[in-house]
């Protein structure tokens, strides 16, 4: 029996299911919520959002735990698998890079060009300048420069948990995992603390919006790292991954060190050079 039904290769063929039409279907429900809340087209849109988010949460903790047992208990995890595991995690992350170009590309293009002549409403927003008239900018050595190091520091930690593990050090992948979900949840901490205190609004100015989105999308990423570091914490305490097998952690790291990387082009494109960018685009 177990010769017919064994498995004779080095692929996974994934058995069948629920959780993507389960997933498709919480997302359209989650979608027809937000649009009904956001332009208050039927009552009880909030709660249809809310609902289709639960179920597009609860989607993927199941898909992912089905994965999880994938990798731990059944065995499907090879080579060959998870080779094509890192070649879809680049992609992904390839993805998230061109995401954020979209944003750096907004910020530069109206920074570069306040006073640009073919779009003449310019001169008229900015008064020819950035940042804008009337905009008073972060102290980017202040709360960012704060914000820099903490991101800096958490990229060490992590690689202090990955190198625990390559040698088999338990205590020092946990104790790692801890220092670095602790620095992410402070660096959003203090983001929302700076989003406090800011002197503009999202709305009315193109400095707002831009700043506001990369930024803001940022800090979401961060988040996202900080659950994704935070799952492996748990799996860590459970006994899993090890010196030889430890796809799960070794994508959250890659996705922080993104993070990272993406945070060191905001902080000296958006906080350092848009912060004197007046000068700077006065001057070419």
């Amino acid at each position: 029996m177990a010769g017919v039904h064994g498995k004779h290769h080095d692929y996974h063929l994934v058995a069948p299911s629920p959780w993507p039409i389960v997933g498709s279907f919480s997302a359209f429900v989650m979608a027809i919520g937000a649009i009904g809340w956001m332009h208050q087209m039927f009552p009880g849109a909030g709660y249809v959002f809310g609902a289709g988010a639960v179920g597009v949460l609860y989607t993927m903790a199941a898909w992912w735990s089905d994965v999880v047992d994938e990798a731990e208990h059944q065995g499907d995890h090879t080579r060959v698998v998870q080779l094509s595991h890192r070649y879809g995690m680049i992609l992904f992350i390839a993805s998230e890079v061109m995401f954020f170009v979209a944003w750096f590309w907004a910020f530069f293009n109206a920074a570069l060009f306040p006073a640009d002549p073919v779009h003449a409403a310019r001169t008229a927003l900015f008064g020819g300048v950035w940042p804008p008239k009337g905009i008073e900018t972060f102290d980017p050595w202040h709360l960012p420069l704060l914000n820099t190091l903490i991101l800096l520091t958490s990229g060490t930690t992590v690689t202090w948990a990955h190198h625990a593990l390559l040698h088999g050090d338990r205590s020092g992948l946990k104790w790692g995992l801890i220092s670095t979900i602790a620095l992410g949840l402070v660096f959003t901490c203090v983001q929302i603390y700076e989003y406090s205190h800011a002197a503009f609004s999202f709305a009315g100015n193109v400095y707002g919006a831009t700043f506001f989105m990369a930024t803001g999308f940022h800090g979401f990423h961060v988040m996202v790292g900080t659950v994704f570091l935070a799952v492996c914490l748990v799996r860590a305490q459970a006994g899993h991954f090890t010196p030889k097998q430890h796809l799960g952690f070794e994508f959250a790291a890659w996705y922080w060190h993104f993070v990272d990387v993406v945070w060191l082009f905001l902080f000296v494109s958006i906080y350092v050079w848009g912060n004197g960018g007046a000068a700077i685009a006065g001057g070419s």
